[in-house]
Formats: C-alpha cells, structure tokens, sequence
C-alpha cells in the first residue's frame, strides 16, 4: 500500500500569492485528488465549497496571518511528519492484525481559518476526517497543542479509515448510533495514546470533561440514538450542534470523545485488547463489556 501526502503546502502558497480571479480555481486544483471521497454524490460537489465547508483558509483574503500560519507548518515539518506517523500507525495496525488490508492513502493537510471563531476556539484549530476509505483530510491552524500533536492526529484518523474500509465495519447512515460515532472516537484516540502516550488524546476535550462521570452517563444514554443529524450533539458537543443546526443535549465539546476513551479504556482492561487489535470490533461489542465494567446500563447497539 502507498501513502501519499500532496504537497498542500506549495498549493497554498501559490493560491495566496495569486489573483483574486484565479484562487477559487487553485482551490479546487489543490482538492482535486480528494474527489473520490463524493463518488456517492451525483455530479460530485464543488471542491472550493468543501474547502470552506472544511474551516480551510479564506482563500479570497490572503493576509499577513494566514501566510504566518503556512510558515508555522512548513517550520514544523508538518507533513513529512504526518506520513511518518500515518506509517508507524500502518505498521501498529498490521502487526496487530495479521492479514488486515489498509487501503492506499490520500492525505491533503489543509491550512485553517484562523477567523472561524469556533474553529479556533472550539475545536481549537483541529479538524480532521478519516472515515472514507482511501481518503483523510486534516485541516489545522498550527497553535502549540496541534503542532505538539501531529503525529496522534493523523494516526487517530487512520484507525477510522482502516475501522471503515472493505472488510471493516459498515457505516451505514441510516441505521448507524451514536455508540458506534462515539466508540470509534474512543478507539482512535486511544490508538494514539498507545503509539504517542498522552498526547493522543483530542486536544480539544478539557481535563474536567475527560474525568466528568456526569458526561460519561449522559453519553451513555445516547448511544441508542440513530439518525447523523443528531450526531454532533453527542459527539462533538453543543456548540457543534449549534454550528450545524442541530439540537443540543447539554454536552461541553468533545463529549463524545472524553467517553468513547473511557469506554474503550474499560474494554481494554477487561479484554486485554488493544485499540490496535480493536480496529474493527463491533461497537456493541465493545458497549457490551465497557458498560458492565463501568456500571452504566443502556439499550445501545451497533
């Protein structure tokens, strides 16, 4: 298998030094292997628009900022670094399942939007999807934490991509919970912890919501919730479900990941299995044995 990172970092660097007429069409250039993420979509979708939709950078404003925030990636090697960890992570996942096919690997590592106020502040300059096969987008503002963190950060979206690639587990939108969204959070983050220690956790998630007993159970009464639309409530918090429309269910960001870890954290130890090995363990699976070692009842499945 090959993984190929784009060389994002000379793409954004011509479309902010280009006209203004120009930058939508580079925008789109530079998205252009990610294409087949959308084969799902008729007609596909306007790559510039998912460069938005992404919390990538405004590209019709290029400023002093943004071109600061590029330098701060390139400095940090950022992505030579992401492929050596996306092969450490490869070799971790293969050692630990003998046989596992891992797909070959797009990866275009965006520059952020240092303006998108939830972006930075929220979700503090991280976001990153892992969940197509073949496919993983990181979009990053480069603060301490990210570029403390690039290494866990691409590996967490790699477990996703193997977790839901041929012969993994399906992810269907219409009948996938909140307890498999909230597990496969918990599994990569702790596959990061096993090939980087702590700083595979989401920076994003605070001490107090990673310790919370009253996250954890509110979390556990979601994990039978069906239907994506009402996702980053559980998951991501209320601030996302603000964000995207949706609910929210009185959770503080990242609600979903501090209890995913813990529910995996709890599998592990009762199992001995590792997140590695775990890669594509059913959810309820996992439920079953991380909600009995916890003390937590609940319906949910997979």
């Amino acid at each position: 298998m090959t993984v190929t990172v784009i060389d994002t970092a000379s793409a954004t660097a011509r479309i902010l030094d280009a006209d203004q007429p120009a930058r939508a069409d580079l925008v789109r250039e530079m998205w252009a292997p990610m294409a087949g993420m959308y084969h799902f979509i008729p007609g596909g979708l306007d790559l510039a628009d998912v460069h938005r939709q992404s919390f990538g950078f405004d590209a019709h404003h290029p400023s002093d900022e943004l071109r600061a925030g590029l330098d701060a990636l390139v400095k940090a090697d950022a992505w030579q670094r992401i492929e050596t960890a996306l092969h450490a992570g490869i070799d971790a996942l293969e050692r630990a399942n003998p046989g596992i096919r891992v797909p070959d690997l797009t990866v275009l590592v965006i520059l952020g939007d240092p303006s998108h106020r939830h972006f930075v502040e929220e979700v503090q300059g991280l976001s990153g999807f892992g969940g197509i096969s073949g496919y993983i987008t990181l979009t990053l503002w480069p603060t301490p934490p990210v570029l403390n963190r690039l290494e866990a950060i691409a590996v967490h979206e790699l477990h996703h991509n193997v977790r839901y690639s041929p012969g993994g587990v399906v992810w269907d939108p219409a009948t996938v919970t909140v307890g498999e969204h909230v597990i496969s959070e918990g599994l990569a983050d702790v596959f990061a912890t096993e090939l980087f220690g702590p700083t595979g956790y989401t920076h994003f998630v605070s001490p107090e919501t990673r310790t919370d007993d009253r996250v954890l159970a509110k979390v556990a009464t979601g994990l039978p919730v069906t239907g994506m639309q009402d996702f980053a409530a559980w998951v991501l918090g209320d601030a996302t479900a603000r964000l995207f429309g949706g609910e929210p269910v009185g959770l503080p960001t990242g609600a979903g990941y501090a209890a995913g870890a813990r529910l995996v954290e709890a599998y592990r130890e009762e199992s001995g299995r590792t997140a590695a090995e775990s890669v594509r363990t059913p959810a309820s699976r996992i439920l079953s044995v991380a909600l009995a070692r916890l003390g937590l009842a609940t319906t949910a499945d997979d």
